[in-house]
């Protein structure tokens, strides 16, 4: 890892600089697979599936039997730690509904907003390296509570055609019935134009690599919604003179696992800790399986000292990172001066793989600065709100005339005369 001392400005500028992906071919990869699925459909994911996946599929959807089969593969206390975190994620994203309230905004004149569901949404779950079954819960469950009348899970199929005995358990626990084994870029786009198999969505969700991200970024452009722009993990750590060494380690350590596009950093204004933070770092680097792609991502990474705090908190909203933990005497009060961040974790014992999977917040959040102007996926991602007016004849009456001059000043006479055709039988009645 890189270690910044009291660095410039310009230092801090370049450091803070995301790893960039090689973009090759992306483009004309994902538009040749979108044409093959939109043209051939079910053919084309089973042919895709043979060559990247190397699976040789006879149908794409998991029957009830299917999934209940892979499911009874998980260990008892999996499956109990699985709905743990289940009714924590129900518990907090319950406590996201909104409530209409009607208001007069004028005599006469009532508004109101109304939450309603997307109605179908498509969730991708990665099935690679590391089979996320806790996304399942983390997209799943909000779904479930928005009330989204059709939910579509497409995952990477295993050897066998199934899918990762975790991910059917989870897929149960979060109530989606419609699971398809498809994975990469043509499933995002099989949720996106519709094939005999998949239905198609009016929004995706979900983490992948870059391919799955330059294909979520191409159909949401002009075919359907998706949930964010995404790109590589990211964790940024504050830290006093209070922070365990081993404890930012590991934190670090827990998204350069990831992979090795990845980036991890601390700051902070205690000198001593840049040293023993970077030894405990690679003595526990040591001890993980995932020790290659986590070693790619310290190569991206930094550990940088300053000595105000105000500085740290300036590093921290000029990154905007996807998880920020402060780990710091005081973190409330840091936490208050924080503006740009996915999820923030607060104290020395908050580790991010609590959002990861169990506190109840949600784990599938902005990267790559993208916290500056989008949150992490909540219940208002799977909703949409309508807005609605009343207007009764005396409070056309009242409002009438200020319709007429705006619309008479922006030189739109339909718009005016929309209002005054009222206001004249109203009058003459």
């Amino acid at each position: 890892m890189k270690q910044l001392i009291n660095p410039t400005v310009k230092e801090i500028k370049e450091c803070l600089l995301r790893p960039q992906l090689k973009q090759g071919n992306l483009k004309e990869l994902v538009l040749k697979v979108a044409n093959e699925i939109k043209d051939r459909g079910d053919i084309a994911l089973m042919e895709y599936t043979q060559r990247f996946d190397h699976v040789n599929l006879k149908t794409l959807t998991l029957s009830a039997d299917d999934i209940s089969k892979a499911a009874s593969l998980v260990s008892e206390p999996l499956k109990e730690a699985i709905k743990t975190a289940a009714v924590n994620i129900q518990r907090f994203h319950e406590s996201q509904k909104m409530e209409s309230v009607k208001i007069e905004t004028a005599p006469g004149v009532v508004c109101w907003q109304e939450q309603k569901a997307i109605e179908k949404v498509g969730l991708y779950i990665p099935g690679g390296t590391a089979p996320l079954f806790s996304t399942v819960l983390m997209l799943g469950i909000p779904a479930q509570i928005a009330g989204c009348k059709e939910v579509v899970l497409c995952t990477p199929p295993n050897k066998e055609g199934s899918i990762a005995p975790a991910i059917a358990y989870a897929a149960q626990v979060a109530g989606i019935t419609k699971v398809v084994t498809v994975g990469g870029v043509q499933a995002i786009m099989a949720m996106a134009y519709g094939t005999e198999s998949v239905p198609s969505v009016d929004k995706i969700f979900g983490p992948g690599n870059q391919y799955v991200t330059a294909a979520k970024q191409a159909i949401g452009l002009d075919q359907c919604a998706i949930d964010m722009p995404a790109g590589p993990s990211e964790v940024m750590v504050l830290a006093d003179n209070t922070a365990y060494a081993n404890f930012i380690a590991a934190d670090l350590l827990s998204q350069a696992e990831h992979g090795s596009d990845s980036q991890v950093i601390m700051v902070t204004n205690h000198r001593a800790l840049i040293d023993s933070v970077t030894e405990e770092v690679y003595k526990q680097l040591e001890q993980l399986d995932r020790k290659e792609l986590a070693d790619g991502a310290l190569k991206n990474s930094v550990l940088i000292y300053v000595e105000e705090e105000s500085q740290m908190i300036d590093i921290a909203n000029q990154y905007a990172p996807e998880h920020l933990i402060l780990s710091m005497d005081h973190p409330r009060e840091v936490a208050s001066k924080i503006n740009h961040a996915g999820s923030i974790f607060l104290g020395h014992y908050t580790p991010e793989s609590a959002g990861d999977y169990a506190s109840g917040t949600n784990h599938t959040l902005p990267t790559n600065g993208w916290a500056r102007s989008y949150s992490g996926v909540n219940l208002d991602a799977f909703t949409k709100k309508i807005t609605f007016q009343e207007i009764s004849r005396e409070g056309l009456l009242n409002l009438g005339n200020t319709i007429e001059i705006m619309a008479e000043a922006e030189q739109l006479d339909a718009h005016k005369n929309a209002v005054s055709v009222r206001l004249k039988q109203i009058k003459e009645r």
